[in-house]
């Protein structure tokens, strides 16, 4: 147990993870409980500064909508409600919550009202900040001994306050992004308010996997999937740290990957790292399972199929294994499913989240779960690992055959990879590589009229996507000068 902690209590936001992630940046460490599952005497327990209770999509009106953890109040604790969190303090206190006639989603402004530890710095009285919203259900009046302390033309209790039991309540969301600045408003919280010291880090992160992955592992074998990504060799790395030569890697070379990836990654393992490395050639077995299959849910599921099946095939090398290790970062997950049991909406599926069969021989071993990308960069620099290999953009598990709508063939892979290797070429060369966050290529199941040396083409169409983002969970397109997007065209269809 950390000496400063930070409980966020899930109610199914699809962004609650972010809350963690801000408090980490301020340096509080943080747990997520999932609240159909947690309750005062397990946050007694675990003995934590203060308590979050996170944003959701269920009503406090409904009557299966999850409730704040019965006796939370009486533990004495700072309290901390966002978006659908602030109304079940509203309405668990003796407060009113009402469907809004004035529904949020977006940017809003928020004007703050009265003084609070809270908005110190962010909104003191009189001062307006703009925020991210989304809600449609709001405070209608406060409980007993609670104050407004911040408004917004949607929400008259944009913010509440009961200072004396360090009770608050935010409308908005200042974990995301789009509220400016509202990590001030977690830090208030988490350290002026509840007392943690912020001194938490990467540094701390990395210490405290290796033990647990030493306690969970023993003397038993570890087998690690590598896609050829970042994650996946982070993950490697750090369990390597822990058990050392009881982890093997498997390379599955699933014929899906960027181009030269699979020569990068044999020589990293094997010569930065010397960490034994097996690996297997199987594109020509992915390509046969994905024969004919457009559906992209199907096509995640029958990646993660074959996968396992060459894994199952690749253990004849490598002995018993206990273990199998995966790259699994907590955007994956929350995509997926709810990792922490909470009621969130399914978005996608991914091949190692979703798609491994229930007969599985091997448990799980995933130390970077609750990770986000730019912590596994930070992760991965703590260890060891070069920047030209952790700086790549995010690659997906099941590769270039979710970046093929419609069917995956061996001559739509080929020309796709060389496509996305001439835009993130020309993304290098025009010094934007790092201003951008993912960049790719994807092939359109769809052909277009045009004309090439005086002659009728009837040819594929690409389409490229590059987006900038600072933890994978929301993103805004790049801003591409035409003269640039214009030479990548052109070298695209030439070559």
């Amino acid at each position: 147990m950390q000496e400063d902690l930070i409980l966020i209590v899930d109610f199914g936001s699809q962004v609650t993870q972010l809350i963690a992630r801000r408090l980490r940046e301020a340096g509080v460490y943080s747990e997520i409980l999932p609240a159909q599952q947690t309750d005062a005497e397990q946050i007694r327990r675990a003995s934590p500064n203060g308590v979050i209770l996170c944003g959701g999509p269920a009503s406090v009106s409904e009557k299966a909508a999850p409730g704040v953890p019965q006796g939370l109040f009486d533990l004495g604790l700072p309290v901390l409600g966002i978006c659908y969190g602030q109304q079940l303090i509203a309405h668990a206190l003796g407060g009113s919550v009402r469907s809004g006639e004035n529904r949020e989603f977006g940017h809003a402004v928020v004007r703050g009202t009265s003084k609070s530890p809270l908005f110190a710095g962010f909104a003191e009285p009189g001062q307006e900040r703009v925020v991210w919203m989304s809600h449609g259900d709001e405070v209608e009046w406060l409980p007993d001994g609670f104050k407004v302390i911040g408004v917004s033309e949607g929400a008259p209790c944009a913010a509440i306050a009961q200072e004396e039991r360090r009770l608050y309540g935010v409308q908005f969301h200042p974990e995301v992004v789009h509220t400016p600045d509202g990590i001030r408003v977690l830090r208030n919280f988490a350290i002026g308010i509840a007392g943690c010291s912020g001194d938490w880090s990467m540094s701390s992160f990395r210490e405290q996997a290796v033990r647990d992955i030493r306690k969970a592992v023993g003397e038993d074998r570890v087998i690690c999937g590598l896609s050829g990504g970042v994650d996946s060799a982070v993950a490697a790395a750090l369990i390597h740290e822990a058990v050392g030569s009881n982890l093997n890697c498997v390379f599955v070379d699933n014929g899906l990957l960027r181009k030269n990836e699979a020569r990068q990654v044999i020589d990293l393992f094997r010569g930065s790292f010397n960490i034994p490395l097996i690996h297997r050639d199987a594109g020509g077995q992915f390509l046969e399972a994905l024969r004919g299959v457009v559906d992209p849910e199907a096509k995640r599921k029958i990646i993660g199929r074959v996968f396992i099946e060459v894994f199952r095939d690749a253990l004849e090398e490598a002995g018993p294994v206990r273990f199998l290790a995966q790259g699994t970062l907590y955007p994956d997950v929350i995509e997926s499913m709810s990792a922490t049991g909470g009621p969130s909406s399914t978005i996608k599926s991914h091949h190692n989240v979703g798609g491994l069969p229930d007969d599985m021989p091997f448990e799980l071993l995933e130390p970077l779960r609750t990770l986000f990308k730019d912590e596994v960069r930070a992760l991965g620099a703590e260890l060891g690992l070069p920047d030209a290999f952790l700086e790549r953009h995010p690659f997906p598990g099941p590769g270039l055959g979710i970046r093929i709508p419609g069917e995956v063939t061996a001559e739509a892979v080929a020309i796709l990879q060389e496509a996305d290797a001439v835009f993130l070429d020309e993304i290098r060369s025009a010094g934007l590589y790092h201003e951008i966050w993912q960049a790719f290529a994807a092939l359109l199941p769809v052909r277009a009229v045009g004309v090439m040396g005086d002659a009728r083409t009837y040819e594929r169409v690409c389409a490229l996507r590059a987006v900038r983002a600072s933890d994978g969970m929301t993103a805004d397109p790049y801003p591409f000068e035409p003269a640039l997007l214009a030479r990548i065209a052109t070298r695209i269809v030439n070559e």
